[in-house]
């Protein structure tokens, strides 16, 4: 029996696929727990026209990726902080250096998109990747400058 899985199930697929699976196993199983629906006509119909919509969606928001990508390459974000003998007061964050590149380049991002492993603590400069896109990484430079209290 094909099936459409709604959800992801171990061992048989993701949520979306169209798996081939015993009768007894999407009655017993798939079925009664709304994990999977049967793949007749229209709901294949309408899987096909969610999976064109996604494409769709995920292109729009790759080419704003690359549009981000080709305004932020090499450039360089300069994060002023409060700081005494070389050490900042606070720490940086992936908020306060996406908010630093709003003010700089006028891009509103999104502190997720900006990896951080941990907060910078010093004064210096820095190589920060910004995960636009599952595809587009960019990374950028980023300078911490210092200011006497």
């Amino acid at each position: 029996m094909k099936v459409i899985l709604l959800q992801d199930v171990k061992n048989t697929g993701k949520q979306g696929d169209v798996v081939t699976v015993a009768d007894g196993y999407g009655r017993n199983f798939l079925f009664p727990r709304k994990l999977a629906t049967e793949a007749a006509g229209g709901a294949l119909k309408n899987l096909e026209t969610k999976h064109a919509l996604e494409e769709r969606r995920d292109e729009k928001i790759r080419q704003g990726a690359e549009s981000i990508k080709t305004k932020l390459e090499d450039k360089t974000v300069t994060v002023h902080a409060r700081s005494g003998a070389g050490k900042l007061y606070g720490r940086i964050t992936a908020q306060d250096i996406a908010e630093q590149i709003e003010k700089d380049f006028g891009i509103k991002l999104d502190k997720r998109k900006v990896h951080l492993n941990t907060p910078i603590k010093a004064i210096g400069d820095y190589e920060v990747p910004l995960k636009l896109h599952k595809e587009i990484t960019l990374p950028v430079k980023v300078s911490v400058v210092g200011e006497s209290a």
